[in-house]
């Protein structure tokens, strides 16, 4: 087991012979997460289910110890509240749309573009990529995270023009989520303009 020593520059300095207890390894916010798993699985809240969660995620934290979880949140009220009211849109508009475009006969022509993200926090990383998938028309089929990349299938996207449309709408979403939460990386001023297409923007053919 393996020790981090932490200065005040901010960077860890590993030492490959020190020893830690194995309570230290147990993380409350990985405990608190495993038990609202728990109690979802049991659809049940009550005191005994609240507390045999918090022995079973205490016990996971002990046998499977996670990385330690760094994160600076800096929540903003009004960007949050922004980013939830956007997000409801978005779900309304996209619904409305794969329905039109389902209901048409013009033939549907799909692909699969390359986003890179423009933060290099997992945690953005993750979140983007779950929202951007809860809207129906794209879903997320590759989250690189040593390239801070998504791959996403688009629903009819048949020309350069709408792939670009795509992109962009990924990286304002992940541009709010940094404004919302102000997660551990530089924040994003700017909406994304001028996005190029990348090579590996592929089309498909037949629907989602």
């Amino acid at each position: 087991m393996t020790r981090e020593r932490r200065y005040a520059g901010g960077d860890a300095v590993v030492d490959p012979g020190a020893r830690v207890p194995r309570w230290r390894l147990v993380q409350p916010t990985a405990v608190a997460w495993l038990t609202l798993v728990w109690l979802v699985l049991w659809r049940e809240l009550s005191w005994w289910n609240l507390l045999s969660g918090v022995v079973v995620g205490t016990l996971v934290s002990l046998v499977f110890p996670l990385p330690r979880l760094r994160m600076r949140l800096r929540v903003r009220p009004g960007a949050l509240l922004w980013l939830a009211v956007k997000f409801h849109v978005d779900l309304v508009l996209a619904s409305w749309q794969v329905t039109k475009r389902t209901l048409s006969r013009r033939p549907l022509v799909n692909a699969v573009i390359k986003v890179p993200l423009r933060t290099s926090s997992d945690f953005v990383l993750t979140l983007t990529a779950e929202m951007v998938s809860l809207v129906p028309g794209s879903v997320v089929v590759e989250a690189s995270r040593a390239e801070h990349t998504l791959y996403i299938h688009v629903l009819d996207a048949p020309d350069e023009a709408a792939a670009d449309r795509a992109r962009r709408n990924v990286l304002a979403q992940e541009a709010r989520l940094v404004r919302a939460l102000g997660a551990d990386t530089a924040p994003v001023e700017r909406e994304p303009d001028g996005i190029p297409l990348t090579p590996t923007d592929r089309p498909t053919g037949g629907p989602r």
